[in-house]
């Protein structure tokens, strides 16, 4: 495959099979069209000519298994992403959570972590960060690394700062971060309720009850069994009454758990955990 084209259907099989004997990682319910075009991509990053060079590689190196989680499940994220969910967050989700003594909130994919910060902001802005624990997971310990650290291109922050504006913010985004000439380093009250560590919603349990998770955009990469699965964890991570948010693509209708919800903000995927 010296042009790298794409692999086929049983080469990728193979090779998630592989990963999962020897790892314990498992991508075998990940959407099939999105998984050949990010081994393709992987294909290309590693500089190898076949699936087989690369299945060897992975398998014989465990940072080279790393660079494979992240190339799988890299996502487009920025802060304050769709402002308009964080808007529809401020004004409907925060009066609910204010009723609470403590607040324990997971962002569950929170890739590099914007969006991490971007609940942060809003939390801090209306109050009630300081009695908030935000648990923020990925399966890519690379992108959770990153996350931990708090520091952004200052390249984007023109427009995240607008998207926050968007979003209701009621602060200068800069007065969250200092800068140098090319990056943005969040500041560290920011950080001090923010636990980042790596979990896998294929295979790992619940680990907590949540007053809030949201997941957004990671079901798309799934197959419709794969994301039965993870709504019922999600589900069950949920206190009664709890909120679900969603991507703006993904949505519970024609799911098991969709009579165990209420609606709270149909446009922006925000939901009501009732049952």
């Amino acid at each position: 495959m010296s042009n790298y084209e794409s692999p086929k259907d049983d080469q990728i099989s193979s090779l998630i099979d592989h990963i999962f004997e020897r790892y314990g990682f498992d991508f075998r319910d990940y959407a099939c069209a999105s998984l050949r075009r990010r081994v393709t991509a992987i294909l290309r990053s590693e500089r190898v000519d076949s699936i087989g060079a690369l299945q060897e590689r992975i398998l014989a190196d465990s940072l080279a298994f790393q660079r494979f989680v992240h190339g799988i499940s890299v996502s487009v994220t920025s802060m304050f992403r769709d402002p308009s969910f964080y808007a529809a967050f401020r004004t409907e989700i925060v009066p609910l959570l204010a009723t609470y003594p403590f607040i324990r909130l997971w962002l569950a994919g929170c890739s590099t972590g914007e969006e991490v910060y971007s609940v942060a902001i809003v939390l801090h802005e209306e109050g009630l960060y300081d009695r908030s624990r935000i648990y923020a997971t990925d399966v890519d310990i690379l992108s959770v690394k990153a996350a931990e650290k708090g520091i952004f291109p200052l390249a984007g922050m023109k427009e995240y700062s607008a998207n926050h504006l968007k979003s209701g913010g009621k602060h200068s985004l800069s007065t969250y971060y200092t800068a140098d000439a090319e990056n943005a380093l969040f500041r560290n009250h920011l950080k001090s309720n923010i636990v980042f560590a790596q979990h896998n919603l294929v295979c790992d349990a619940s680990f907590n009850e949540f007053h809030v998770i949201l997941c957004r955009n990671v079901l798309i990469y799934f197959n419709s069994a794969l994301r039965e699965r993870v709504l019922l964890l999600l589900h069950d991570s949920l206190i009664t009454f709890g909120v679900l948010g969603l991507g703006a693509k993904e949505s519970l209708r024609f799911c098991n758990v969709e009579p165990c919800y209420e609606q709270i903000n149909l446009n922006e995927k925000l939901y009501r955990k009732v049952i």
